[in-house]
């Protein structure tokens, strides 16, 4: 899942607006950021490197150290630490630490292959992105769907409107999101506009994941929180 887990992250905020959106988006997104953490420490290699290359169905990394089951125990306690240190309030932690197991569930419904600890082991989930991508990325359509009518129904029931633009803006990067999983479920970039060979520099799949990744983190940094509060 790529998209549906900042949904997460805009309901835990809701939920604990004590704490901020910006760490419930990373917490939200922890195991995949520390993927691509770990494959530049060359224990998590993904392939291929070449993003014009890539599809979902065709992304090879065994997620030994960020997704599989039991380093959840220590990224849980991590979050939960920091949130708890940061803002000196123990729900904080404990929503964190949420959104963390969150994302191993969701994962397991419309994820990569993720298994106890190592390949060799139970594997964990349905690892939909390679045994059925469609059917992975409709269930994280139909998640987003359900998790932004909550957001934004618990939202007027608090007093909080929103311009129609604003609301476009956030609900348009999931459906980016969701369109652009389509666009490469099955069919690279490369075969589908017969895009030739090269390498400069800009091509790679993680760099590419991590500008993506970073870049709807921000988005979203900056527009959730761009709202009224109507006086009751």
């Amino acid at each position: 899942m790529l998209a549906g887990h900042y949904t997460t992250a805009l309901v835990a905020n809701q939920k604990f607006p004590k704490g901020t959106l910006l760490f419930f988006l990373i917490a939200s997104q922890l195991q995949d950021l520390l993927w691509f953490t770990f494959h530049y420490l060359g224990l998590e290699r993904t392939e291929p490197t070449d993003v014009f290359n890539t599809t979902i169905s065709n992304m090879a990394v065994d997620m030994l150290y960020s997704h599989d089951l039991i380093p959840q125990i220590i990224w849980v306690g991590i979050i939960f630490l920091i949130g708890k240190i940061l803002f000196k309030n123990t729900k904080i932690g404990l929503a964190g630490a949420a959104l963390v197991v969150g994302h191993f569930v969701l994962d397991m419904f419309s994820g990569h292959p993720h298994h106890v600890f190592g390949a060799e082991t139970q594997a964990v989930g349905l690892g939909n992105y390679a045994t059925n991508v469609y059917q992975a990325i409709g269930i994280e359509a139909v998640f987003i769907i359900v998790a932004l009518w909550y957001f934004f129904s618990q939202e007027a029931r608090n007093g909080i409107q929103r311009t129609t633009k604003n609301k476009a803006s956030i609900i348009g990067l999931f459906v980016y999101g969701v369109v652009f999983m389509l666009s490469v479920a099955t069919v690279s970039f490369r075969d589908l506009f017969g895009i030739p060979e090269f390498d400069l520099g800009f091509n790679s799949n993680i760099p590419t994941l991590i500008f993506t990744y970073a870049g709807m983190i921000l988005y979203l940094n900056y527009f959730v929180p761009k709202y009224m509060v109507v006086k009751k």
